[in-house]
């Protein structure tokens, strides 16, 4: 399934500096009775977002005049617990297009470059500067330079991403529309190789 291309992310950044967030409290356990990818968004941090009765709380970020932006900024390792793919798709379906921290869990990291979720991991101080600076904070995340920026401060920083999942997120791909791209110089090789026999 082909995802979201990115190229700059320039956006209002949402703070959620609390650390260890897992995949449990990114998507409850209990919303994962469907194998399609729509509709998780409204159901995005839910316990944190919502109390019992079902009511918003007031004090939760994206229930407040600063909760609106297309970058999510976490604390450290996000995406821990359980590899549950669900934890992407929730973030990518109420509209985060990339998620920064100064760690990200492996899987949870593999699972949103495959769906459309750039994970753009900073420095502890750089995270710090942005937790700190003043609200709204504004970031721009630049994949072709693979820099992240603070735009008020002109401060920047580089963050990993492999040039293979640079490439498909800048495209759009998936795994498979990657392979498709490239499907001429798949068959040349396969041409060389039965000829070669």
């Amino acid at each position: 399934m082909s995802t979201r291309k990115i190229t700059v992310i320039a956006s209002a950044a949402v703070l959620m500096p609390a650390e260890n967030i897992d995949t449990d409290q990114i998507i409850p356990a209990r919303f994962l009775k469907t194998t399609s990818r729509e509709g998780f968004g409204q159901n995005l941090f839910y316990d944190l977002r919502y109390n019992p009765a079902g009511e918003p709380r007031k004090d939760f970020v994206l229930n407040t005049e600063h909760g609106q932006g297309s970058i999510l900024v976490a604390g450290y390792n996000f995406g821990c617990g359980s590899s549950r793919e669900h934890a992407a798709w929730a973030l990518a379906d109420h509209g985060f297009g990339a998620v920064v921290s100064s760690f990200f869990a492996d899987i949870f990291r593999n699972n949103a470059l495959n769906n459309g979720v750039l994970p753009v991991e900073v420095s502890n101080e750089f995270l710090f500067k942005i937790f700190k600076s003043q609200q709204p904070v504004y970031l721009k995340i630049d994949l072709m330079k693979k820099e992240i920026e603070i735009p008020a401060t002109g401060e920047k920083e580089k963050f990993p991403v492999s040039s293979y999942k640079q490439e498909c997120l800048m495209n759009g791909y998936d795994d498979i529309d990657y392979l498709l791209s490239n499907l001429d110089e798949v068959e040349k090789y396969e041409q060389f190789r039965v000829s070669a026999y």
